[in-house]
C-alpha cells in the first residue's frame, strides 16, 4: 500500500503537505480546549470550540465546491495555506479577556478548510496513475488524519504542557506555510482541462443545486453522503473528549491529548482495514459504512461505561475504527461514482452536510453535558449513533441490490 506514496512524487508531496497541516490541527485543538476550559470552567464553551472547528466550514462550502471545480486546484490549495497560516497566527493575541479571539481565528481557519478539503480529495483521482493506486492512496490519505490527529493530539499535549500554548501555535503557523511549500512543488495537473468552465464565474446557490441534482439522481451517491450523516448525528461525543478526561479522570492537557490521540489511531486502522475489506466493490463499500457506524457507536458506549481511564481510551479508538473506516469509504466511493466537472462540488456538499451536523450535534452535547456531564451525554449519543446506522443500513438495501446486479 505504501508503494504509491515511493512511486507517485506528486502524491507523496499532497500526503506529506496534508500530514503536517492536521498535525498543526490537533496541536492547536489540545490547546485550545485546555486554555478555553481554564479560563472560563465552561463545558459548553469547550464543546462550542469544536463547532469554531467545523460549523464554518459549512457555511463556506457552497463557495469552496464551486471553485475547486472552476479553478486550478494547486492554485486554491496555495492561496488558502498562506490564509489559514494569517489567521492561525492570531490565536497569539488570546488573553484573559480577548478569549473570544480563539472562537473568531480557529472559525477563519475553519472557514478556509471548505477550500481546502474538496480541492485535495477532487485532485486525488488526478494524480492516482490507476483504479488501484486510487484505493490505495484513499486508504494511505483517510488514516493519516487519525495519524496525525494520535501524533498530533498525543505529542501536542506533551509540547502545550511542556512549552507552553503559545508554543502549539506557533507550530501551526508553520505547518500551514511548510504544506503550502510542498503543495507548489506538485506538477501534474489537479483537475482535467477547465478551458470549458473559465468563463463562467462562481454561482455558489446554482453551482451546488447541480451537484445536489446529481445527489439526487443518482441513489449510490446519495447512499455515501448520508453515510458520514449517520457518524455525525452521534460523534458531538467528540466535543467532550476533553471534558471527558478531566472531569471524569482527573486528567490534564497530556491526558486529553492521550484520550484525543488513541481516538486517532483508532482513525487511522479503520481506513487501511476497510478498503482491504472492499476492493473495488461499492456494494461493500456502502454495506461497510452501516457496520462501520454500529461500531462507532458500539465503542462509545463501552468508554461510557469505564470506570478506568486507560479502558476508556481505549474503547474510543474502538469507535474510531468504524469512524475511520466509514469517513474514507464513503469519500473514496463518491471519487470514484462522481465526474471530475463535478467531484469538487458533491465533495463539498458532503463536507458541507457532515460539518453542519457536527456542529449541531456537539453543540447540543455541550447544552446535556453541562446538565447530565460527559458521561452521561457520551452514553446518550452512542445510543442515537447506534439507531441512526441501523436506520442506514435498512435504507440503502436497494442501492447495494442495484450495485450487485450491475456487477453481476
Amino acid at each position: 500500500m505504501f508503494k504509491v506514496l515511493k512511486t507517485n512524487r506528486d502524491l507523496r508531496l499532497l500526503f506529506i503537505a496534508q500530514n503536517l497541516s492536521f498535525m498543526g490541527d490537533w496541536f492547536t485543538f489540545v490547546a485550545l480546549a485546555g486554555l478555553v476550559q481554564d479560563l472560563t470552567g465552561s463545558k459548553f464553551l469547550v464543546s462550542l470550540l469544536l463547532v469554531a472547528f467545523s460549523l464554518p466550514s459549512f457555511l463556506a462550502s457552497p463557495i469552496g465546491g464551486p471553485v475547486a471545480d472552476r479553478y486550478d486546484r494547486q492554485k486554491v490549495l496555495i492561496v488558502v495555506s498562506i490564509l489559514q497560516a494569517l489567521a492561525a497566527a492570531g490565536l497569539l493575541l488570546i488573553g484573559d479577556s480577548r478569549i473570544w479571539i480563539a472562537f473568531i481565528a480557529q472559525g477563519t481557519i475553519a472557514a478556509l478548510a471548505a477550500f481546502v478539503r474538496p480541492a485535495l480529495e477532487a485532485a486525488i483521482p488526478n494524480l492516482a496513475r490507476n483504479p488501484d493506486e486510487l484505493r490505495q492512496a484513499n486508504a494511505l490519505f483517510g488514516s493519516s488524519w487519525g495519524v496525525m490527529l494520535a501524533a498530533g493530539a498525543g505529542i501536542g499535549g506533551f509540547f502545550s504542557q511542556t512549552f507552553g500554548r503559545e508554543a502549539a501555535f506557533i507550530a501551526d503557523v508553520v505547518t500551514f506555510l511548510v504544506a503550502m511549500a510542498l503543495i507548489a512543488l506538485v506538477t501534474r495537473p489537479m483537475q482535467e482541462d477547465r478551458s470549458s468552465h473559465h468563463a463562467r464565474r462562481v454561482r455558489p446557490l446554482v453551482d451546488m443545486r447541480e451537484a445536489l441534482h446529481l445527489a439526487r439522481s443518482d441513489s449510490v451517491i446519495m447512499s455515501l453522503i448520508m453515510s458520514k450523516m449517520t457518524f455525525a448525528v452521534g460523534a458531538g461525543v467528540v466535543s467532550q473528549l476533553a471534558v471527558f478526561a478531566a472531569d471524569s479522570f482527573n486528567r490534564g492537557d497530556a491526558g486529553r491529548g492521550l484520550m484525543l490521540g488513541l481516538r486517532g489511531l483508532g482513525s487511522a486502522l479503520g481506513p487501511i482495514i476497510a478498503t482491504r475489506l472492499v476492493k473495488n466493490d461499492l456494494s461493500k463499500v456502502i454495506l461497510i459504512c452501516g457496520i462501520a457506524g454500529l461500531g462507532f457507536a458500539g465503542g462509545y458506549l463501552a468508554a461510557a461505561a469505564s470506570t478506568f481511564f486507560f479502558v476508556a481510551c481505549a474503547c474510543i479508538g474502538f469507535a474510531h475504527l468504524g469512524g475511520g473506516a466509514q469517513w474514507t469509504l464513503s469519500t473514496y466511493g463518491l471519487q470514484v461514482r462522481c465526474p471530475d466537472e463535478m467531484r469538487g462540488r458533491v465533495l463539498a456538499g458532503d463536507f458541507a452536510l457532515i460539518t453542519l451536523s457536527l456542529g449541531l450535534s456537539s453543540l447540543v452535547a455541550g447544552v446535556v453535558s453541562e446538565a447530565l456531564g460527559a458521561r452521561a451525554t457520551i452514553a446518550m449519543f452512542a445510543l442515537v449513533a447506534a439507531c441512526a446506522s441501523i436506520v442506514y443500513l435498512v435504507a440503502t438495501r436497494s442501492a447495494r441490490k442495484s450495485l450487485r446486479l450491475v456487477e453481476n
